[in-house]
């Protein structure tokens, strides 16, 4: 059976995919999001929400930057459960060498005009009175924010099938061609284009991009109101994202508005089990104890793993596969999935519509190429 034609099929109800979908929508497309699980599943369920602006090159600050801002451009419009809460973030700075960086950043941030705030050791405490006492200073960007990833995703479905997109959930794909997809029941969707945003499993519907899967631990708590005020990472938390091969930790908490407080971070290469790894959990939660030794006396209520997906250059894949007629990319976007995912539905379907975009789309297009990202 062939499913009447679309202009567009996106396969992945993640947020990426969610976004991309109510982005053609509302520019008119004909759309279908076909989704293995269910909306807002894998990936985008174990991100921890952080709309944060980034500075590890002048390409992810263009993009962070500008899905911050439409994301504020929306929250007004945003409902409850999306939970978004504007909490600023914290960079904390242990040491003078880690101040060094605080300094680096706010000069970086002040020159783009994003307000930041250094702040000495003792502003860092009264900020922020749980972390440990002798902390050097940090660095407070506060216009940064926190959402719930899985409702921000079904709420951007919910209005792009107000807008005539169909949606379908456990609906997996076997196969992506230049004319459509063939789900795996035998069903055919027509469509002029497909765009696979199926995260860390891109590779398995359009083999051959360096898109490899990082796994990640998430811990919440029960409620502790006032316990965290902002979302807090350390500075090493840059040196273990820079990793390409070894598992990292690092210390990344954040506040949920409705009191809960979320714990991160881990990273692992080559993990391909999803279920919970002791030792990497206890390395997590051991660093997150040396900032903020209160920790220990909270009670966890849930500990969860998820897989993002991580190119060598550490910018996503926005565009048209080099090739390919008819698919497209929206994947690689590792820890930043939530924060890009409106960025990028506006780069997608600028690329599409051939309208001019608010920043250059051409740094993260696959065309950067293939072998350039291999050995980026």
């Amino acid at each position: 059976m062939t499913t009447a034609g679309y202009d567009v099929v996106i396969v992945g109800g993640g947020i990426v995919g969610a976004a991309c979908a109510l982005e053609c929508a509302r520019s008119g497309l004909r759309t279908q999001v076909v989704e293995a699980s269910i909306i807002g599943g894998g990936a985008t369920a174990a991100g921890m929400g952080h709309l944060v602006v980034m500075d590890d090159s002048e390409a992810q600050f263009a993009l962070t930057h500008y899905s911050r801002c439409l994301w504020d451009e929306a929250a007004e419009t945003l409902p409850d459960d999306v939970q978004f809460l504007r909490s600023g973030t914290v960079w904390v700075a242990a040491d003078e060498e880690e101040m060094a960086e605080v300094r680096r950043k706010q000069r970086y941030y002040a020159e783009r005009r994003v307000a930041v705030e250094v702040l000495d050791g003792h502003q860092v405490a009264q900020a922020e009175p749980n972390l440990r006492p002798g902390l050097a200073g940090g660095l407070r960007v506060a216009g940064d924010s926190v959402v719930y990833p899985p409702c921000a995703a079904r709420h951007f479905l919910e209005h792009a099938a107000a807008r005539g997109a169909v949606v379908r959930e456990r609906a997996p794909v076997e196969s992506l061609t230049g004319k459509g997809v063939r789900l795996k029941n035998g069903e055919s969707i027509s469509a002029g284009l497909v765009v696979n945003a199926t995260g860390a499993w891109a590779p398995s519907l359009t083999p051959g991009w360096p898109v490899r899967k990082r796994k990640g631990h998430l811990v919440i708590t029960d409620r502790y109101p006032g316990f965290v005020r902002h979302q807090i990472v350390e500075l090493g938390y840059l040196k273990s994202a820079h990793s390409t091969t070894a598992d990292s930790v690092a210390f990344n908490v954040q506040p949920r508005i409705n009191d809960q407080i979320l714990i991160g971070s881990s990273r692992q290469y080559g993990a391909e089990h999803a279920a919970v790894d002791t030792p990497i959990l206890s390395r997590m939660l051991a660093r997150a104890q040396e900032y903020m030794p209160a920790l220990a006396r909270l009670s966890a209520i849930r500990v969860w793993t998820g897989f993002r997906a991580a190119t060598p250059d550490k910018l996503p894949l926005i565009g048209p596969c080099p090739d390919h007629d008819g698919l497209w990319l929206a994947t690689g976007h590792e820890g930043l999935g939530i924060t890009t995912s409106l960025a990028t539905a506006k780069l997608l379907v600028d690329q599409i519509l051939q309208r001019t975009p608010a920043i250059p789309w051409e740094p993260y297009l696959p065309a950067r190429t293939l072998s350039e990202v291999a050995h980026a």
